[in-house]
C-alpha cells in the first residue's frame, strides 16, 4: 500500500487512526471515487526526434498529444490542488470535502475502480521469447491429438463411427425397427441351409428361400412402390383357392409383387403357375422352382389345389406384360378357360385379383420384333429409359401401387361333369375377366396421379 493510504484519518501521520477521526469516515475516503488525494503523477518529459526522424512523424506526434480529452487534465489539475489543500489542514476537514466531492458527481462502480487500478498498476502486458520447453509441449499435445483422430478413421480417411452409423440407419430404413431379428433369423437359415437342414417338396419348393426372396421384395414393395392391399379378408386361411390376376408391366415383376403381398398380409404361400420361358431362362427357372413356382398345365394346377394350396394365374400372359402404353389397364384375352376348368375339378373357388401401378413401372413404348425373334424372346422392349440410359434405365419408375383380392367365385355348386361344357367355362371366364376390369377402373380412380 502507497503512503497515501496508511495516513488516511490520522492527519498526516503514519499509525491506525485517532478519535478525532471516526473509521467511518476513513473507509468511506478509502472507497470513495477518484478524488482521494494522491501523489501528483509526474509527466515523461518528451525525447527530442531523432536526426533522421521525418517532419511528418513529428508534426503526427504533436496531433496525438494534442487530442487527450480535457477532462483528464481537468482531473489531474482537481487532484494537485486537492493534494495541496489537504497537506495544511486537519484530516477531518478534508474528509468533508471528500464527501462532498463524491456527492456532488457520480459513484463510480466497484468494477470500473478495479480495472482502473488494475490498469494504473500492472499496465501494458509484457511478451515473453517462446522457450524450447515451450515448442516441444506444443508439438506433444499436438501429436496427441492427431493420434486420437486417426484411431478412429480407416485407410481411407472416412471415419468409422459415421460409417457404422450410415449402416444402422440404411439397415433400419430398409428391413424396418426389427432389423436385427430380421438379420438373426437370416443368419440361422443360413447356417442351416449350409448344414442341409432343409426341406424341398415334389415341385422344388424351398421355404427357407421364400422367406429370403420375400425379405428382399419388402423394401421394393413397401418403400419404392409404397403398396396398398385390400381384400385380404378374402383369402382362405386354409384349404385350397386358385388366384387370378391381372399381367402388366413390360417385365413380370407384378408377380413377384402379388406372391409377397400373399404371404406377408395373410401367412400363406402362393404357388405361381409360369409358363415355359421362364423355366427354360437359366438360373430364373431354378428360383422360380424354389419359390414354388410349376408350370402352368391342367394337371400341376390341379395337384395344387387338391392338396389345399393357393395356386396364382396370370391367364393374359405375354400379350399383357408386352401390350403397348397406350393400352394401359385394357385387359387382353383370357384364354381358353383352362383355369376355370382346374378350379371345377378342384372344387375350389375361384378368387379375382386387381392390380394397378404396374403398369407405370416400364412404359413401353415401342417394340423390335425381328431382333425378338432372333433372341428366342416374345418382344423386345423399349422404354422410354432403355436402351437410353443401358443399365439404369432398368430401373422401375416408383408407381403406387394397389393389389385388391376381390369376393370369391365358388365353383364347388356346379356338376363334375361341367369343367368339360366349353360355354360354361366361358361364362364364368368372361364373370371373372369383367369383375377384374371394373375394380381396376375403380381403382384408378381412387389412386389418383401414379406417383404421388
Amino acid at each position: 500500500m502507497t503512503d497515501e493510504r496508511r495516513t488516511i484519518g490520522t492527519a498526516g501521520a503514519a499509525g491506525r487512526g485517532n478519535r478525532s477521526t471516526p473509521p467511518s469516515t476513513a473507509a468511506r475516503a478509502l472507497a470513495g471515487d477518484r478524488s482521494v488525494p494522491k501523489k501528483p503523477v509526474k509527466k515523461a518529459k518528451p525525447q527530442p526526434p531523432a536526426q533522421g526522424e521525418s517532419k511528418a512523424a513529428q508534426s503526427a506526434s504533436a496531433q496525438s498529444a494534442s487530442a487527450q480529452p480535457k477532462s483528464a487534465q481537468s482531473k489531474s489539475t482537481q487532484s494537485k490542488s486537492t493534494q495541496s489543500k489537504s497537506a495544511g489542514r486537519p484530516a477531518a476537514k478534508s474528509t468533508r470535502q471528500l464527501g462532498g466531492a463524491a456527492s456532488k458527481r457520480p459513484r463510480s462502480t466497484s468494477s470500473q475502480r478495479t480495472r482502473s487500478l488494475a490498469g494504473e498498476r500492472q499496465g501494458p502486458p509484457r511478451l515473453r521469447a517462446v522457450t524450447e520447453a515451450d515448442a516441444a509441449a506444443a508439438a506433444a499435445a499436438a501429436a496427441l491429438d492427431s493420434e486420437s483422430s486417426k484411431s478412429s478413421l480407416i485407410p481411407g480417411g472416412i471415419p468409422l463411427d459415421e460409417i457404422v452409423v450410415a449402416v444402422v440407419q440404411a439397415a433400419q430404413r430398409v428391413l424396418g425397427a426389427d432389423w436385427e431379428g430380421r438379420l438373426a433369423a437370416f443368419v440361422a437359415a443360413l447356417r442351416r441351409r449350409l448344414s442341409g437342414e432343409f426341406e424341398v417338396d415334389e415341385f422344388g419348393f424351398d421355404s427357407q428361400i421364400t422367406e429370403v426372396l420375400s425379405a428382399a421384395v419388402e423394401p421394393l414393395a413397401e418403400r419404392w412402390f409404397r403398396l396398398e392391399v385390400r381384400g385380404v379378408e378374402n383369402i382362405p386361411a386354409e384349404g385350397g383357392a386358385l388366384l387370378v390376376a391381372n399381367h402388366s408391366g413390360t417385365v413380370p415383376i407384378d408377380a413377384l409383387v402379388t406372391s409377397y403381398a400373399v404371404h406377408r398380409y395373410s401367412g400363406r404361400n402362393l404357388r405361381p403357375l409360369g409358363a415355359d420361358l421362364v423355366f427354360a431362362l437359366p438360373f430364373v427357372g431354378q428360383v422360380a422352382r424354389k419359390v414354388g413356382a410349376t408350370l402352368a398345365c391342367a394337371a400341376d394346377a390341379e395337384r395344387l389345389l387338391t392338396t389345399g394350396e393357393l395356386a396364382g394365374v396370370w391367364p393374359e400372359g405375354f400379350k399383357g406384360i408386352g401390350k403397348p402404353y397406350s393400352e394401359r389397364y385394357k385387359l387382353q384375352r383370357f384364354g381358353r378357360g383352362g383355369f376355370v376348368s382346374s378350379a371345377m375339378r378342384a372344387g375350389v373357388p375361384i378368387i379375382p385379383v386387381s392390380i394397378v401401378g404396374a403398369e407405370e413401372i416400364y412404359p413401353l413404348v415401342g417394340n423390335v420384333p425381328s431382333l425378338a425373334r432372333l433372341l428366342g424372346l416374345p418382344y423386345l422392349p423399349i422404354t422410354p429409359f432403355f436402351p437410353l440410359l443401358g443399365p439404369l434405365g432398368m430401373i422401375p419408375l416408383p408407381s403406387k401401387w394397389i393389389i385388391e383380392f376381390g369376393e370369391p367365385i365358388r365353383t364347388d355348386a356346379y356338376e363334375p361333369d361341367a369343367a368339360d361344357d366349353p360355354m360354361l367355362l366361358f361364362n364364368v371366364t368372361d364373370q371373372v375377366r369383367e369383375t377384374i376390369q371394373q375394380t381396376l377402373y375403380k381403382l384408378l380412380v381412387d389412386r389418383g396421379n401414379a406417383f404421388f
